[in-house]
């Protein structure tokens, strides 16, 4: 079933259409065998039944094709089947069996392009396991560079979605691969993790720990941070990793940077916003805790707890909420963190707005960043001296409360 559901696209425009016309069709079919089947009771609410069906299909269809939730209906009813999509290759639990797919990386980087592996992920701190996607450089299989530790951009994908949207309708390996021939992006590493787990519909996370819940946080920074560090051979120094993403993917990339700036040291965000979205799709986040609430509250993290995290916010001209929190993040900055921000002309909340300014994002993190490098001697710290400040505990399993490394 799961492989089925997978080969129906969402984010297809032929289908879009052949739902519209079918959905104008059954419209018209509603009057038309009205009168004829007037003592047919099933027939007449057969018929406003479909073409009620049809009109939510095309008017969700087309909203989601806007918005870039779902490539497919295995994406939307999380059949796990989906997030293998727009991959060269399926990894084992943890990328157990990266070693076996190098000759085949080695390939695809001879014609300049990176890899795409998908695989699922167990965090140690917090046990929870979800899947990840990682877009491997041409750069990581080359021979000169297998004793080198690579940058990270940790992406992260926008509610409901998961990895399977950054690597479809994003686009985002073929902007990787061009951002790094032309020398604007460092060979880096991009892991994409699903921020929500399963089930998605009514279950945005907004990435943080929920009190007494899911350690959505702990496992997005400190379990994925970890197992990069030791599977995949990223550069544990700060400035080597940034956090980026687009709508809700990136206010959660601006609020974990914020938490943890002994870890991150950029974080992009386009169409993101200041504080925790929160209405009926979201969880019981907080659960009366204004503490919790103020503590994944960019503005307020910035204005408490300054550190030296550089951070870039984007919003349409279009997009009231987003800008905004842009005028309050701004506002709140302190010395020694840095904040940059634009606003795009004539621009919406939609995925045309975050797909014209990735090559800038890129550029921007690339300016930023630290190149593949040899690892540091023992001595060097690798949070470069910045101390955490001190996190309120939400009683979710294996959440951070104050860790220093």
């Amino acid at each position: 079933m799961g492989l089925g559901l997978s080969a129906i696209r969402l984010d297809s425009t032929l289908n879009l259409v052949i739902v519209v016309v079918l959905a104008l069709l059954a419209i018209v079919a509603v009057p038309f065998f009205w009168e004829r089947w007037r003592r047919k009771l099933l027939g007449r609410s057969s018929t406003i039944l479909v073409a009620v069906v049809l009109i939510v299909v095309s008017t969700g269809m087309g909203g989601n094709m806007i918005g870039g939730f779902f490539p497919t209906v295995g994406a939307l009813f999380g059949t796990g089947v989906y997030s293998g999509e727009n991959v060269n290759a399926v990894a084992g639990e943890n990328g157990s069996d990266l070693d076996k797919l190098r000759d085949a990386g080695a390939m695809r980087a001879k014609e300049g392009k990176g890899s795409v592996v998908h695989m699922t992920v167990s965090g140690k701190r917090t046990g929870l396991t979800r899947d990840v996607t990682v877009y491997f450089p041409p750069q990581y299989y080359d021979p000169a560079y297998r004793s080198l530790k690579f940058p990270v951009i940790e992406w992260i994908p926008n509610y409901p979605s998961g990895p399977e949207v950054v690597t479809g309708p994003y686009e985002l390996p073929a902007k990787l691969d061009a951002a790094i021939a032309k020398h604007v992006l460092p060979p880096t590493l991009v892991i994409i993790p699903d921020p929500t787990g399963k089930p998605k519909i009514g279950h945005d996370t907004e990435c943080i720990d929920e009190v007494n819940g899911t350690a959505n946080d702990t496992y997005l920074t400190a379990d994925i941070r970890d197992w990069a560090i030791e599977k995949l051979g990223a550069n544990p120094q700060r400035k080597a990793w940034t956090m980026a993403g687009w709508s809700s993917g990136g206010y959660c990339a601006m609020n974990l940077v914020t938490r943890h700036p002994q870890w991150y040291g950029q974080a992009a965000s386009v169409s993101g916003y200041y504080k925790a979205s929160v209405d009926a799709e979201t969880e019981n986040l907080f659960k009366g805790r204004q503490d919790i609430v103020d503590a994944n509250t960019v503005s307020l993290n910035l204005q408490k707890h300054p550190s030296p995290v550089d951070i870039l916010a984007i919003a349409g001209e279009k997009e009231s909420f987003e800008s905004f929190s842009i005028d309050q993040i701004q506002s709140a900055v302190r010395a020694p963190a840095t904040f940059s921000s634009w606003r795009i002309p004539d621009a919406g909340h939609n995925m045309n707005t975050f797909k014209a300014q990735v090559p800038d994002v890129l550029a921007w993190i690339g300016a930023r960043t630290v190149a593949p490098c040899a690892p540091q001697d023992k001595k060097i710290v690798s949070n470069g001296g910045v101390t955490p400040w001190p996190l309120p505990n939400t009683g979710a399993k294996g959440a951070l409360v104050d860790v220093v490394e």
